[in-house]
Parts: C-alpha cells; sequence; structure tokens
C-alpha cells in the first residue's frame, strides 16, 4: 500500500474516530434539584439517574447517530401493543385521535395513566411511542397516546388545521375523555420534544387548577423557547439547518397530505393563505409566515413562537416534573437549557436530568454495535412514573 493510500487510510479513521466520538467513556447524569426531599423520593424507585449511562460502544457516543438511528430505524425488535383508537369531535370541527392502551399486569395498588404527547408529526404508530407503551404495558400502567392532528394517515382532517407547537387544548381533551372513561386514575404526562414542550406549557397554562387527576410531568429533549431555538437551527453549526431542513419536510407533507381540506379554495381565502408559498418554504419559520401563524391568527411568527414556547409558563407550573435533556443533542443546543437549570435550582418538587450521550431521543445502550432492545430512556421513564407516584402517595399521607 502507498504512502498516500495509508495517509489516506488514517485521515478517514481520524475522521470516524471524532464523528463517533469513540474515545469518550460511560458518565453519571448531572442533577439539579432544590428538593432534597423530592429527589429523595425519586432516587428510591430510579437509582438508574444516578449511574454512568453506557451508550452502545461503536457509535453510541456520537449524538447525530442516535438522532439519525432513532428517527430513520428507530427501536430495535419492536413490538406493536393492541389498543383502542378514540375519536373525539371537537368544537371547532377538528377530528381528535388518541389510543388508549390497558395494562398486561395487574402489579400496583394505584390505577395509573401515562398520558403520552409524541414529538413534532408523530404519533401512536411511530416506532419508539410502540416500544415504550409496550414497555409500560407489561409494568402494569394504562396509556393514552395523542395522535397530533394530521399525523395519521389514516385518520382525515375536517378542519382548517393541523397540530402546533403550543396548542394544548387536543391534549387536555385527550385528558378530559380518558377520566370519563377512568376517573380514578391517576394520570402521568410525558412528553416527547415538541410534546415536552406541549405538556409543560399545559401544566404551567393550567397552574393551580390542574386536573385534580394529574400527579407528575416528564419532559424529554425539548428546547424550552422556540424563538432562541429556531436562531440556532436557522444555522449550519452541528449541521442542525440539516434537521430542520427535514422537519420543515415533514410537517409540509402533513399539510400537503391533507391538502383537499387544509387548502381547500374557501380555506385559503378565509385565512389569506398562498399555496405557493406553503409549498416552496424551505424552513420552519417560512412554513410558519405562509401557514400556521395565519390560520391560528398571530400578527407574527414571533409572537406564534412566544405564545408556544412553555420558558414563559415554567414559574405557573405546580405539579411535580422531570426534565431529561442530552448535552450532544444535535437539535436542542446546551445553550437552550440555562432557563430549565435555573428552574430546576429554584422551584420545589423539580428536577432536571442531564445526560453527556443520548442524541435527540436516542439513548440506546449496551453492545458493541447492535443495541439493547430497551433503551436507557424506557426504562428510566418507567421508573420514574413509579417515583413520580411513590412521591404523590408520600404527599398524599402527610396531607392526611
Amino acid at each position: 500500500m502507498s504512502t498516500a493510500l495509508l495517509a489516506l487510510f488514517a485521515v478517514i479513521l481520524c475522521i470516524l474516530f471524532r464523528i463517533l466520538n469513540v474515545n469518550s467513556a460511560p458518565q453519571k447524569p448531572t442533577l439539579i434539584c432544590k428538593d432534597e426531599a423530592f429527589l429523595s423520593a425519586i432516587l428510591k424507585i430510579t437509582p438508574v439517574i444516578s449511574e454512568p449511562y453506557k451508550p452502545t460502544r461503536l457509535w453510541g457516543f456520537s449524538g447525530h447517530v442516535q438522532t439519525i438511528v432513532h428517527s430513520i430505524i428507530g427501536r430495535v425488535r419492536c413490538p406493536w401493543p393492541i389498543g383502542e383508537r378514540v375519536y373525539i369531535k371537537l368544537a371547532d370541527e377538528t377530528t381528535l385521535t388518541y389510543d388508549l392502551y390497558q395494562p398486561l399486569t395487574n402489579g400496583h395498588e394505584d390505577d395509573v395513566t401515562i398520558a403520552i404527547c409524541p414529538g413534532i408529526g408523530n404519533s401512536s404508530e411511530c416506532v419508539y411511542i410502540r416500544t415504550f407503551v409496550h414497555f409500560v404495558q407489561c409494568h402494569g400502567y394504562r396509556c393514552a397516546v395523542l395522535n397530533h392532528v394530521g399525523a395519521l394517515s389514516s385518520v382525515k382532517v375536517t378542519s382548517p388545521r393541523i397540530f402546533s407547537y403550543g396548542h394544548t387544548e387536543d391534549y387536555h381533551m385527550m385528558l378530559k375523555n380518558l377520566l370519563e372513561k377512568h376517573s380514578n386514575t391517576k394520570i402521568v404526562c410525558v412528553g416527547f420534544s415538541l410534546g415536552g414542550n406541549i405538556i409543560t406549557k399545559y401544566l404551567g397554562e393550567q397552574g393551580t387548577n390542574k386536573l385534580s387527576n394529574i400527579i407528575g410531568g416528564i419532559s424529554i429533549c425539548q428546547g424550552y423557547n422556540a424563538i432562541e431555538g429556531t436562531k440556532y437551527l436557522l444555522n449550519w453549526t452541528n449541521f442542525r439547518r440539516l434537521y430542520l431542513y427535514f422537519m420543515t419536510e415533514s410537517v409540509k407533507n402533513i399539510i400537503l397530505r391533507h391538502k383537499s381540506v387544509l387548502l381547500s379554495e374557501d380555506v385559503k381565502q378565509r385565512f389569506n393563505l398562498n399555496e405557493k408559498d406553503i409549498v416552496s418554504a424551505a424552513t420552519l419559520p417560512e412554513l410558519d409566515e405562509a401557514y400556521t401563524r395565519k390560520v391560528h391568527n398571530f400578527r407574527s411568527v414571533n409572537e406564534l413562537y412566544k405564545w408556544s414556547s412553555c420558558e414563559f409558563y415554567l414559574d405557573s407550573i405546580a405539579t411535580p416534573m422531570v426534565f431529561i435533556n442530552a448535552i450532544d443533542d444535535p437539535i436542542v443546543p446546551e445553550t437552550l437549557l440555562t432557563p430549565i437549570k435555573e428552574f430546576a435550582a429554584t422551584k420545589s418538587q423539580s428536577l432536571y436530568v442531564e445526560l453527556s450521550h443520548g442524541g435527540h431521543l436516542g439513548f440506546y445502550e449496551g453492545g458493541l454495535l447492535y443495541p439493547n432492545p430497551i433503551t436507557w430512556l424506557d426504562r428510566t421513564l418507567v421508573s420514574l412514573v413509579g417515583s413520580i407516584t411513590l412521591a404523590a402517595s408520600d404527599r398524599a399521607l402527610k396531607a392526611f
């Protein structure tokens, strides 16, 4: 082999090692919590958050690879849980659906339902949702999974809107319907990415007037502030602009899939929509300028983003909360995490868990090349639900 080829091979290896970050070692998560009693209650059942997280050895230390594997492949050996699809007709003629899954075991004294809000454009049919649902069913929990309006190709859109970043009414209506079926259940709200923003904003909007059945919330991999987050996504640092492109295309495809309703002549005239601007939008801000802000009656995209961002509702939260983020998340830069760190450091019954690795909703663990079928996130979330339930029971006993 010539010297030039050896040099090229060495350069390729160096690049691969840098991209895969293989020199990194497993690290313990960083925990920020003012409330020692709350943290102690969490750690009784969830000691995993005080132990090193061990990503899949060859590629799990790369936030990009974790994120890409999650978005393209999802979970390995993913089960398909059996549930009931519930249809709700809202006052604005929207057809809202959620999937309800009953527990497969009866191992708990309490009746607990995990109310899941998926990520952008996602539904109960996404593999990471399916795996988590099946896992928690096996641990004796009921699940209710919101299907974002427009996300399911099998469910027709019946009003001139789809989901949006800060629209919490759909989630609220799911919870109300759930309580009509299971009035005594305790609810833990769980949100992934955009869903994390929605459940956090929702609990902030409700404040002390929240549904009494809600005992806690868990937010995973959200950015907290859409105004600031979009600024980072619009530049190419860490390939964020590329991720923004795929998110934009995903939302745009949902709009175009249901264009007979969303872009009918009547709707375009009513909201002053230009179909060419929607189709040609290259970024989410452009798409939100052409479509979202107009349909939801905002004067500007900035006004829409401020209304949508849960950061501006944190101080009103009266619910025990756990927030999880990874530093190597290529979609949510570390600078966006400062407000939630400050919140957890000053607010009772709040915990912030920060991992060095995991990417955006990845958190694969174990193995050299082939990861464990259950991720660190899945097993940690199940434990956290148990911890939140225990903490709620302790509070109830003290109040009694």
